[in-house]
């Protein structure tokens, strides 16, 4: 038995000395210590060892397994510190070479846009009103003197969830909701996306919107004028003037387009403003009274101002940009031009 029992110390030498991996001995560890390995046998096998030779025999499998524990040990101890080494040394830092640059972010031109416009009207006394963009008909168009007949329904192609929800085509609704549940003076923004069914170089199926709202008493187109002067000498530069024409819009009465001279060629005719020195911004005029009629406030005390704008067409008149769909590529090389 105690032949057998170094020869076995022997194999399992050699077993543990060929071990190059953490892996194998562990393998190495199990076939000689584990519950059914090569030391476990011989004590089974203590049975058929006459009785006054077992406590030697006993003392030999002892030894054996304690010489075979440290062997292991040691082993799995030197694999151990062999793999931490390897992956030191290749997850090494050479510290005299240059560090990566970390490239700072930067907020999107609309986002840029937008912050700017909001801020130049809260310094005038404006606050800012938010609402949903899925909305009712009854908001979106209803209470803005546009019924389920009218044609100016025409002008704003809409995506209907069902009869009565659909995705806003304008933040008016917003003001709508405002006026349902303020009760004047009221002077508010409303930034917020909306969504129509157009797509080209100036158009986009979902864009950004930016409307105001006065409501007080007798406020006038002179007074949204002045408004609108002040915004934009503010957003493009102190000689910037502002002209109002004509138009319809079914919530304001009367309705104008307005345009700004241009910031580049100062009026004297570019490629910006096609040759005519002025750029068109934004859409205004005096509310309704059947607007604020729908809306619970008596149109015979108070007035109403309301003025709506792109985001995006601001944008792409500010940065010189000429395809509105670059704005929703997200190309690096555009949007670093904004850091």
């Amino acid at each position: 038995m105690k032949e057998k029992i170094a020869k076995l110390i022997e194999q399992a030498k050699l077993a543990i000395e060929q071990s190059h991996t953490l892996a194998v001995i562990n393998n190495v560890k199990v076939k000689f210590l584990g519950k059914s390995g090569e030391l476990t046998q011989l004590l089974r096998g203590m049975k058929d060892v006459p009785q006054e030779e077992r406590p030697m025999v006993g003392k030999y499998v002892n030894e054996a397994r304690d010489i075979i524990t440290k062997l292991t040990d040691e082993k799995t101890e030197q694999l151990t510190q062999a793999e931490i080494d390897e992956k030191m040394l290749k997850e090494s830092v050479d510290i005299t070479l240059d560090g990566k640059k970390q490239e700072r972010g930067s907020l999107h031109p609309c986002s840029l846009v937008t912050n700017e416009i909001v801020d130049i009207f809260t310094s005038l006394g404006f606050t800012i009103a938010q609402g949903p963009e899925v909305e009712l008909d009854k908001f979106c168009f209803q209470m803005l003197n546009i019924p389920p007949d009218h044609p100016a329904r025409d002008m704003q192609d809409t995506f209907y969830i069902s009869d009565e929800v659909l995705l806003r085509t304008h933040t008016s609704s917003v003001q709508a909701r405002t006026m349902l549940k303020t009760k004047p003076p009221i002077r508010i923004v409303c930034p917020g996306k909306v969504y129509r069914p157009d797509d080209d170089a100036t158009h986009s199926p979902m864009f950004q919107q930016i409307e105001g709202l006065v409501v007080d008493e007798n406020v006038t187109l002179c007074d949204l004028k002045g408004l609108l002067e002040t915004f934009a000498q503010r957003l493009f530069d102190a000689s910037t003037k502002v002209r109002f024409r004509p138009s319809f819009f079914p919530f304001t009465e009367p309705s104008v387009e307005v345009d700004v001279s241009c910031s580049v060629c100062h009026g004297k005719g570019c490629r910006i403003c096609k040759g005519t020195g002025w750029i068109e911004i934004l859409g205004a005029g005096v509310v309704n009274p059947k607007v604020l009629d729908n809306c619970g406030i008596d149109s015979k005390k108070y007035k109403g101002l309301a003025f709506g704008m792109g985001i995006e067409r601001i944008a792409m008149i500010k940065y010189g940009i000429p395809d509105m769909r670059i704005l929703f590529e997200n190309d690096v090389r555009f949007l670093k031009s904004f850091k």
